[in-house]
């Protein structure tokens, strides 16, 4: 039987550290003067799924002792008026770092927005000015995108060893599964991306060691796609009736994988704590 990757207890451990490190900082300094990072949040349109995530990530802040300041925009904000707000979000020093909910309307071109935040501030670590540095070394002094954090901090959990093991990142996004790639062949694996769409994609799943998804379709990952005892990193999260569903049938695999994160309660909470250990991090290089 499939053994869980339980990303909620992994998240609160993370949400502790950084409770006692905001404590720590906060130690001997009068009530007027109390560290809080500032975390600005942009929510565009009315995803449901998107505002239930907004929802959350602002509820583990209080929980740590971040502030959070959510500007929700209208489906029909320009992008002209989306940038001035990013602009003055830059520009603001109590702000200290700076999170765009996605997807994006159609109508914004995702990668300006996310070229116009502060690559200082980003706390996604998705601006190309840190996803360069990320991709020409492992030792860069950009923050980690929380969502890559989150699959080694997993695999960590296992006491999984990447080196010389063959991983499979399927991803919609080149950018996404390269960079996540990047990091585990910096750790000594065998990684490669692919896309969803990719005509021999059985062909090279059911040799992986590692299998991590992030396609954003439902039960797509079926166990003939998957190698015996594979550890499955299911990051896609489709919301179905208001019901979260990953990209792994996980009733169709259970039986064969060896370690499966699951949907809702694995990587989701994972990447919002790592979010506000980002936010932290931010903070702390801002102010010294």
């Amino acid at each position: 039987m499939v053994k869980i990757i339980d990303g909620k207890k992994l998240a609160e451990k993370i949400k502790d550290e950084i409770v006692k490190e905001i404590i720590e900082l906060n130690h001997g300094r009068p009530e007027n003067c109390l560290v809080r990072p500032n975390l600005a949040i942009i929510l565009v349109g009315e995803r449901e799924d998107s505002k239930i995530y907004v929802a959350r990530k602002e509820r583990a802040a209080k929980e740590v002792g971040i502030d959070t300041h959510l500007y929700k925009c209208g489906e029909r904000i320009s992008e002209r008026e989306l940038l001035e707000m990013i602009k003055c979000l830059n520009e603001d020093e109590s702000i200290d770092a700076i999170l765009v909910q996605l997807p994006l309307p159609a109508a914004v071109d995702t990668d300006t927005i996310i070229m116009s935040i502060d690559p200082v501030k980003d706390v996604d670590g998705f601006h190309p000015d840190n996803l360069e540095k990320l991709l020409k070394s492992y030792d860069f002094d950009a923050l980690m995108p929380p969502v890559f954090a989150a699959v080694l901090e997993m695999l960590k959990s296992i006491d999984y060893k990447v080196k010389d093991k063959q991983i499979f990142v399927i991803a919609n996004f080149l950018i996404f599964g390269q960079g996540l790639a990047h990091i585990l062949k910096c750790r000594g694996a065998k990684a490669e991306t692919l896309k969803p769409e990719d005509k021999d994609l059985r062909q090279k799943t059911v040799q992986a060691d590692v299998l991590i998804t992030a396609v954003g379709k439902p039960e797509f990952i079926k166990k003939e796609m998957i190698k015996d005892w594979a550890v499955i990193i299911d990051i896609g999260i489709t919301m179905q009736n208001g019901k979260a569903v990953g990209d792994v049938d996980f009733d169709d695999v259970k039986n064969k994988a060896g370690y499966i994160t699951p949907v809702p309660g694995g990587v989701g909470p994972m990447t919002i704590a790592l979010a506000l250990k980002n936010t932290l991090e931010i903070y702390k290089r801002r102010h010294k």
